[in-house]
């Protein structure tokens, strides 16, 4: 019954298509497209969800609707996508545009008017169907490097608008605005031993495998010896004729003697397999070296529904008498493809290099609730935190707690309680539980109750109760008390908190609330004069800032301006 399963599996393709509208959605930009991110490349914590187009590298170019529809939400935040608008469109998908600098025309001064209703910067706002309808081609915003953005760029994405899941934009045509003729670069394949008395090439510990280019563009690997069950990884990447950048890439498929083990295309996905990207890649080399390495194997099976396997989930398992020939083969979206072949034999070999040694005095069972407690500090790990069993670093010495290291990844939240005999009622009110990784303290949304302080957090590392009494700064770069203000445009603060981080901001001119907008990556606020709140003459202006755990700064000043041209 297996190998009917498996025959019917592998006989019927392996990446099913689902057939999308080619010639439906223009370009958002009237300059050629030219990618610095494409659908599913491996970021922190998540895999790209769209595009990420070049904008010249700067900002305020148009931004246009690529098919008709209506603006069915709108996201304003100082992190993600920063400024975003959403469009539903009539044949079931909604296109997605990020980091925008500012919507156009009635579409700004709607969002203008939810700032100052809702008196607040960060917002979501989901218009009727019948408020902000758009045509295909009209200016909806202009170009920005908004929320995360690390440059200027628009990040673009299609959804669909039924399930939410998000599907790679090449497949509505655009990969008809791109050029590639390259194939993928195989920068790197490893091979893993995968149990305790598994050697492989006299090793215990994971291996970078030498390649051979072959006259017939393929590459050859030194040959695997090994025993016991084995597993491989990938590290590779994808340039585009004129993006001159690294790109992700598209399908990866590993087979053994011909057989089908593993594989996955990034095709569509949905928001809550984001995170599986740390389950994906090799975590613990990337913390440590940056690399991503895509393993080809999983030793516990993982809800990443992009992925198809054998039912040995990729894990080969080196048998006496019994010799095979290993395959990847890496695809970008226009079947350009670079292939491997790693000869693998089975030999008893006496271990040179044992397996890295590990500082551990718990082993955590990933499908199991955990829970560990010394002194007046405890963790609660949830059946499901993290994606395989390992053997972990507990303890507490000097009020602080050691939690292994972030070189293994949690999926979920677990949960971290101090309790705190130390701190009065009243102090116990400026304290949290903070990530401490050398100077750099972390802030950790903390609830209490009674003398113990929890929080809930998804990073392995060392954590401690920390006190913020220092309230946030409020800085202007240039004084403008008693000053004419009549030809600037902007004002412009600096707001800063060394600690728990600021929670809040309310800027007042004349005692009415006004905006500001906050540049995370500046940590500048600005308010506009052009929103029309600056009275002629006289003007006074008071900022109030409060970080995350009750402290707060008070600016004011006053200032001249006049009207008239």
């Amino acid at each position: 019954m297996k190998i009917f399963i498996f025959l019917i599996l592998f006989c019927t393709p392996l990446f099913a298509q689902v057939e999308y509208p080619k010639d439906y959605f223009n370009s958002p930009l009237d300059i050629p497209m030219q990618l610095s991110g494409n659908f599913g490349e491996l970021r922190p914590n998540h895999f790209h969800a769209g595009f990420d187009l070049k904008t010249l590298q700067k900002e305020g170019l148009k931004v246009y609707a690529v098919a008709d529809g209506y603006i069915s939400r709108i996201k304003i935040s100082t992190f993600g996508n920063g400024k975003a608008i959403y469009i539903t469109h009539p044949n079931g998908y909604t296109s997605v545009y990020g980091h925008l600098q500012i919507a156009n025309g009635l579409i700004e001064e709607y969002i203008k008017k939810a700032h100052y209703s809702l008196k607040s910067f960060e917002i979501e706002l989901f218009p009727k169907s019948d408020e902000l309808i758009v045509k295909k081609g009209q200016i909806i915003a202009f170009s920005g490097n908004t929320g995360g953005s690390e440059g200027p760029h628009l990040h673009f994405e299609i959804r669909d608008t039924k399930t939410e899941k998000i599907i790679n934009p090449m497949f509505f045509g655009f990969d008809k605005k791109i050029k590639d003729s390259k194939k993928p670069t195989i920068a790197g394949v490893y091979v893993y031993p995968l149990e305790t008395k598994t050697s492989v090439n006299h090793s215990k510990r994971p291996l970078l495998l030498n390649l051979s280019l072959q006259k017939d563009g393929t590459y050859l690997s030194e040959k695997v010896v090994a025993n016991g069950k084995i597993g491989f990884g990938i590290n590779t990447f994808d340039y585009d004729d004129v993006s001159f950048n690294k790109n992700g890439v598209f399908k990866v498929q590993s087979f053994s003697n011909g057989k089908p083990t593993f594989g996955y295309q990034f095709d569509t996905y949905s928001f809550d397999e984001m995170r599986y990207v740390n389950a994906l890649i090799d975590y613990s080399k990337y913390k440590k070296t940056q690399q991503r390495v895509q393993k080809l194997f999983m030793k516990n099976k993982y809800g990443l529904s992009i992925i198809q396997s054998d039912e040995n989930n990729g894990i080969l398992a080196v048998a006496p008498n019994l010799s095979s020939v290993y395959r990847i083969e890496v695809s970008d979206f226009y079947g350009n493809k670079s292939t491997v072949s790693i000869p693998i034999q089975y030999d008893l070999l006496s271990t040179i290099i044992d397996k890295e040694p590990v500082v551990s005095n718990y082993f955590v069972k990933a499908n199991k609730d955990s829970n560990f407690a010394k002194d007046n500090m405890s963790v609660f790990f949830p059946a499901g935190t993290f994606y395989e069993d390992f053997n972990m670093n507990f303890d507490v010495k000097n009020d602080t707690l050691f939690l292994h290291d972030d070189t293994v990844p949690a999926h979920t939240n677990f949960t971290i309680s101090i309790e705190d005999n130390k701190y009065t009622e009243s102090q116990r009110e400026k304290i949290f539980i903070g990530l401490i990784e050398g100077q750099k303290v972390t802030y950790n949304s903390t609830y209490k109750k009674d003398n113990v302080v929890n929080t809930k957090v998804k990073t392995l590392g060392k954590y401690a109760l920390v006190m913020d009494t220092i309230a946030p700064k409020i800085v202007i770069a240039k004084p403008i008390e008693g000053k004419w203000l009549s030809d600037q445009k902007t004002i412009q603060l600096t707001v800063n908190d060394s600690l728990s981080g600021i929670k809040s901001y309310n800027g007042y001119l004349n005692g009415n609330w006004i905006l500001f907008e906050y540049d995370n990556k500046t940590k500048k606020i600005i308010h506009n004069f052009n929103d029309g709140i600056v009275a002629e003459g006289a003007n006074d202006l008071k900022v109030v800032v409060i970080d995350n755990v009750g402290n707060s700064s008070i600016f004011e000043t006053h200032f001249f301006r006049s009207q008239k041209k």
